[in-house]
């Protein structure tokens, strides 16, 4: 079976302009326990996110993936991508998550079927033929993971997925973050909240202006940063 991981990143930059917002990361992502993002706002947290998933072209360095070509047919795509704010078509709950599925090329049985199976998963059974842009906050970022999860990718990156819900509906996401992580697909995720990433466990990597100062296991990082940067982060103290 060909695998996506490791993802390789050779002194990766991205720019815009004269204004350098990625600035030469290096590290290896390879399968396991979910790898949160964290780092004050304009750290290039989403950036780098976006450049992981091909939505942004590097301006420096090289991306690599294990195995470019993705997926032998059958085993969903390489990676997909959830987003802050999901965007959902003008359709049922049913039909947005089995649209993707379609696409790939499942008969419309299959499609449905497996979607409806990723809708029961994360708590949308009952409301699958609702107009999916009715749905509140949480319920329509639950069904944006559905959607993403029914795919079966390899990895799954997710940029603040619970930065504009509730606590309530945050607990909610957060579970079925830890229950697709626990399927087998690598989630690399940005979070501005650390207790949320104290949670989630796995590991941190800790963005300071376009760069990675440190990448530890999670207990390790809250416990102990090993630079002044991440050690003011954690105090509420850096801010940029």
């Amino acid at each position: 079976m060909a695998h996506a991981l490791p993802l390789r990143l050779n002194a990766l930059r991205y720019a815009v302009g004269a204004t350098e917002i990625i600035r030469g990361i290096t590290l290896e992502l390879r399968d396991g326990a979910p790898s949160l993002l964290v780092g004050p706002n304009g750290a290039g947290k989403s950036v780098l996110l976006r450049l992981l998933h091909g939505l942004l072209q590097p301006t420096g360095g090289a991306l690599e993936w294990a195995n470019p070509s993705g997926r032998p047919p059958g085993l969903g795509p390489r990676d997909a991508m959830v987003f802050q704010r999901p965007v959902l078509l003008r359709r049922s709950v049913l039909a947005n998550a089995a649209y993707p599925l379609r696409l790939l090329g499942h008969s419309r049985a299959e499609a449905a079927l497996r979607a409806e199976a990723a809708l029961e998963r994360v708590g949308l059974g009952r409301l699958l033929h609702r107009p999916a842009r009715r749905l509140s906050g949480g319920e329509q970022q639950r069904l944006a993971l559905a959607r993403a999860w029914a795919l079966a990718p390899e990895v799954l990156f997710l940029d603040e997925p619970t930065a504009a819900l509730d606590p309530a509906a945050s607990k909610s996401v957060e579970a079925i973050v830890v229950a697709i992580a626990a399927s087998g697909t690598k989630v690399v995720m940005t979070t501005h909240d650390l207790a949320q990433a104290r949670r989630l466990g796995g590991e941190v990597l800790f963005l300071h202006h376009g760069r990675v100062l440190e990448r530890a296991e999670s207990q390790a990082f809250f416990a102990g940063p090993r630079t002044e940067e991440a050690a003011a982060f954690l105090r509420g103290e850096l801010f940029w």
